[in-house]
């Protein structure tokens, strides 16, 4: 690690960041709106973005800072164990192809802004609603916290604020002055903030990726040297546990967790709120076709972006946090000046999704608890100034969980995250396809799956600590090591079509759906389009 701070690098990463502050505040004359009083167009950005704003929207959305520090750290620290998030990426787009346009549809049709919308339509329930709200706050905000762990580690790396014994103020003085760039632009832009940035994040990230998996093998001796040096690393004991670190190649008595994690997490990505935002903010249901098909040039990136784990082996990195790994390994690697174009391109990947995350969950309180419970009267110009002074809250939440609480507690509550934000599949992609399962009964499956999901990754131990060491446990029933997150989802699904087959069988209410068959196949040039029916006069069940 070199001493002291990396002007150049320093002043690389302040021009980027100032290039696309100036552009996130410029994003507000973008695509200017008519009506900017509306949550359509704060937070949706006019629903007006084509194919290729979506696909970086989308792209900026889901791979973020996060994903460009951690995923290569959990190579970096296991192994072979940390590509789960490559075949998870296959996995997810053929599902996503199946019910994301059917929700575009529907939603379009009846001005719904949120999953929590689609749920209270087709359900008739506030109370479910709700629980999907809540959830989707809940999952986001240790998500947006993680952003901002991202880019600390970047200043960390980069030698500024000082060392441990600087006043709390000196140290964390950067982190403050990025996330109040941060919460200014996105209140007066919105969702059009990040995607016009968004161009300039994917641009870097693409550019780092392939200057660092071709420049850095040549400097440590060729790829045969890098996985030679990782895989005689990664097999000598780890001191805590007195079993090897990690293996090149997956064990076999991981593939349980390998499997389960990547398709539990296949299942659960695009059940976050960030997800759908910008899913929503599309012009067309072809729009989401489209999308569906090229965003896997992500995956691409993403598998050579977990090569750098090896390479930060093989490079002999140092750090005692998994999570400078990489931002060290850049530093070690590059000349000074490239070095603050891949740290302004791990920075930006911060912005983007962390302001994508505020206004998501800002939309879900708005409309879902506000309106539902609060404010039923709220006006269009009500709903979007609480939705940006809610945006706020949730960054400066984040912040302070960043600024005072230690980092492995916010990777735990992201874990949580993941494990939650997947109970609430069967309401929302189970709604998309069939209006059988009642309401009563996808709510208690829900619970039934929060409850189990928590107290279980509440049980798992590692060497380090007592609660929240993983997301992994044993799968009752069979014994094998699997993904938490699946088990109680799987559990979910049960409850709910027992619940169901009873709740029917004694003819409890199911609730008004006030969507109909033709809404989940239609398109923007469609008419008939409705916007915010009462549920008393939008239809009847089917």
């Amino acid at each position: 690690m070199k001493d002291g701070v990396n002007g150049v690098a320093l002043g690389v990463f302040i021009f980027f960041f100032l290039a696309v502050t100036v552009l996130g505040f410029l994003a507000a004359r973008w695509r200017k709106a008519e009506n900017e009083h509306s949550l359509d167009e704060w937070g949706l950005g006019g629903r007006s973005f084509g194919t290729w704003i979506t696909w970086f929207l989308l792209g900026g959305d889901l791979y973020t800072a996060y994903t460009f520090v951690a995923v290569p750290a959990a190579v970096y620290a296991a192994g072979a164990s940390g590509f789960f998030a490559v075949p998870y990426t296959i996995l997810m787009y053929p599902l996503i192809f199946t019910f994301l346009p059917r929700l575009w549809s529907v939603s379009h049709r009846h001005g719904y802004v949120t999953t929590s919308d689609f749920v209270r339509g087709r359900f008739g329930s506030k109370g479910l609603s709700l629980a999907v709200a809540v959830t989707g706050i809940l999952a986001t905000m240790p998500y947006i916290a993680l952003q901002l762990v991202g880019i600390q580690a970047v200043l960390d790396v980069m030698g500024v604020g000082g060392g441990e014994d600087t006043n709390w103020f000196v140290k964390d003085l950067p982190l403050l002055i990025a996330f109040g760039v941060l919460a200014a632009y996105t209140y007066s832009s919105g969702l059009r903030a990040p995607a016009l940035i968004a161009f300039v994040k994917d641009t870097l990230i693409y550019i780092v990726i392939a200057v660092a998996i071709i420049y850095i093998p040549i400097k440590l001796g060729g790829f045969d040297d890098v996985f030679a040096k990782a895989g005689e690393a990664l097999g000598q004991a780890n001191p805590a546990t007195g079993k090897p670190r990690g293996a090149v190649t997956p064990p076999e008595a991981g593939q349980w967790t390998y499997a389960t994690l990547a398709l539990g997490s296949a299942l659960a990505l695009f059940m976050y709120p960030h997800s759908i935002t910008a899913t929503l903010s599309s012009r067309s249901r072809e729009v989401i076709r489209r999308n569906t098909t090229i965003l896997p040039l992500y995956s691409l990136m993403l598998g050579l972006l977990a090569l750098l784990g090896f390479m930060a082996i093989a490079a002999g990195v140092k750090v005692s946090n998994g999570q400078l790994a990489i931002p060290q390994l850049f530093e070690d690697m590059f000349p000074d000046w490239f070095t603050g174009v891949a740290f302004a391109a791990i920075g930006i990947g911060a912005l983007v999704p962390a302001a994508i995350m505020s206004i998501a969950a800002a939309n879900l309180f708005t409309r879902n608890i506000y309106k539902d419970f609060i404010k039923p009267d709220a006006t269009p110009a009500q709903e979007t100034k609480v939705s940006k002074l809610v945006s706020l809250l949730v960054k400066v939440g984040a912040l302070v969980f960043v600024l005072t609480m230690d980092k492995t507690v916010a990777i735990n509550f992201q874990l949580l995250g993941g494990i939650w934000i997947m109970q609430t599949f069967p309401s929302l992609v189970g709604g998309l396809f069939t209006r059988w399962f009642h309401r009563w009964a996808l709510l208690a499956g829900w619970a039934v799956g929060m409850i189990y999901g928590t107290a279980a990754a509440y049980g798992v131990a590692s060497p380090t600590q007592k609660h929240f060491g993983g997301s992994s446990k044993e799968i009752p029933g069979i014994g094998e090591i699997g993904y938490i997150g699946l088990t109680a989802f799987v559990l979910n699904v049960l409850v709910t079509v027992v619940l169901t087959v009873v709740l029917k069988a004694v003819k409890a209410p199911e609730g008004i759906d006030e969507t109909k068959p033709d809404d989940y196949t239609a398109d923007s040039g469609d008419p008939d389009v409705q916007v915010e029916l009462p549920p008393a006069t939008a239809g009847s069940a089917h």
